[in-house]
């Protein structure tokens, strides 16, 4: 049973699933794979979490928060570029881990991924759903309380309730994303690129037109709350604590903003539909996650230099920043752009949790008659991609973003921590792996990647350790009650 465990996968038989009969079409270039990301990216992270973050817990240091966790990216971007370039196949992390740590392994991050990606849709649509209300209030029209959010919020005093029902337009997005997606990678990936020129012009706007709106006291204080917060398992140990106990300060905003970064990991996602993915993989990766960065910190420079941070409206904050300026038709626009934006970010998202569950598929770990389906026609894995916009949509429709957010950064954080510790695996166990980009400064960057990522996930709250944990039990069940009994490599002779 141990040997099955810890059993790595052959990169040559990684390689050799791609010219079988369940592979996916080679549609993506360089330009499309860096549109892929950037749309991931540039959504609710840049339009709606700042908001709430900068409110409640960094104030003006929100910019730097923007600069550590995307230091942190920054590094474990690195890592993710020399895997793309070495294991092309969809599964992202999950089929690294496999190659390098083992099947247990694999299994503990492909769960986790999946957690990611349809948590993150889920905070994804949640924050659409702000800024479409935000929209059509432009326009004096308001949605009925019963269906215009979620059921639950989070307070004071921990988990709330609102009064609505269902979060209808959030549900509503996501049953027409995942309609799009079910239809084929090419056109999906068509109106990302179209959305993203769209919606960082609309991010440019921001940056331009805000900067004439810009207040320098709006900075000062620059930290009210710190440059810490960071916690143990739900203690604060450097820093101070906030609403209902959660740690506040520059790094425990960093931690939460983290997820405004995760677009770039997705672009591993979809190596199996690049065209040239040992070079155009990590060109994705690596552009898209520095032009995210550099307008990251542009806007919220100009966010928090517009308004002071106790005025930042957390729901629609960029859009409502120019309201309160008085600057309508800049608002209109941001709302449109933000609406688009997040769209896009939705498609990336829901894109990329179907083809984690298509490599799991093909490992035997999960039912392959299901979710290593690909439609016949259009290429897709798309009794996954259905199955994946069902469950986001009902997460979406009852739970609120902050939570959600906080839940999506800590699986995305924990995937990174094994990324580049599989880097410092593979440089052992496979040295001369044939690879277009390798990592610099290896054993340094993997190992600051994994300290920066460890440290953002402890300045998150204590709560998300434990839906973390709860998740990966619930994994692990699975793993040991269908994964590991119907596990193609354990099939296969072991050395």
């Amino acid at each position: 049973m141990r040997r099955q465990l810890f059993a790595r996968k052959p990169i040559s038989l990684l390689l050799s699933e791609m010219e079988g009969a369940q592979r996916l079409r080679r549609v993506l270039g360089p330009v499309a794979l860096t549109a892929l990301g950037v749309g991931c990216a540039i959504g609710a992270g840049i339009f709606v979490l700042t908001g709430i973050v900068a409110h409640t817990r960094t104030g003006p240091a929100l910019i730097l928060s923007f600069v550590v966790a995307g230091l942190a990216c920054i590094l474990a971007g690195l890592c993710y570029a020399e895997f793309a370039s070495t294991v092309p196949v969809a599964g992202s992390a999950y089929t690294y881990a496999y190659a390098t740590l083992g099947e247990l392994f694999a299994w503990i991050i492909g769960w986790d991924l999946i957690l990611e990606y349809a948590v993150g849709a889920a905070s994804v649509a949640n924050g659409w759903s702000s800024y479409f209300r935000s929209f059509i209030g432009i326009f004096d029209l308001h949605l009925p309380a019963a269906i215009a959010g979620p059921p639950l919020a989070l307070g004071q005093a921990g988990v709330v309730t609102t009064g609505s029902v269902v979060n209808l337009p959030a549900v509503l997005v996501i049953a027409i994303v995942t309609a799009i997606l079910v239809k084929g990678i090419r056109e999906s990936a068509g109106f990302n690129a179209a959305v993203v020129v769209l919606k960082v012009a609309i991010v440019l706007l921001v940056i331009i037109a805000g900067a004439f709106l810009v207040d320098p006291r709006n900075w000062r204080p620059f930290a009210p709350f710190g440059y810490a917060g960071v916690s143990l398992f739900g203690h604060t140990v450097w820093g101070s604590t906030g609403q209902a106990g959660v740690p506040v300060g520059m790094l425990a905003g960093a931690a939460i903003m983290f997820f405004a970064y995760i677009g770039f990991d997705s672009v591993s996602t979809h190596a199996e539909e690049a065209r040239h993915p040992k070079r155009d993989v990590p060109i994705g990766i690596i552009a898209s996650l520095l032009i995210c960065t550099v307008l990251y910190v542009g806007v919220a420079a100009v966010l928090t230099g517009m308004l002071p941070h106790t005025s930042i409206n957390p729901d629609a904050p960029v859009a409502d920043a120019f309201r309160q300026h008085g600057v309508t038709w800049v608002q209109f626009l941001v709302a449109l752009g933000a609406l688009a934006g997040i769209t896009s970010v939705l498609l990336v998202l829901l894109l990329s949790q179907p083809r984690v569950w298509l490599a799991m598929a093909r490992d035997g770990l999960v039912p392959p008659g299901f979710f290593g389906a690909v439609h016949p026609r259009f290429r897709t894995p798309w009794k996954a991609t259905i199955l994946a916009g069902v469950f986001v949509a009902a997460m979406s429709g009852f739970l609120p973003l902050d939570i959600l957010a906080e839940l999506v950064s800590i699986g995305t954080l924990f995937a990174f921590v094994i990324v580049c510790a599989a880097v410092l695996v593979i440089r052992r166990t496979h040295p001369d792996a044939p690879t277009s980009f390798r990592t610099p400064f290896v054993p340094w960057v993997p190992i600051l990647g994994i300290l920066f990522c460890l440290l953002l996930m402890f300045s998150l709250p204590g709560a998300n350790w434990l839906r973390l944990g709860v998740w990966l039990v619930i994994g692990l069940a699975v793993y040991f009650g269908y994964g590991r009994k119907h596990s193609v490599m354990a099939r296969l002779p072991q050395p």
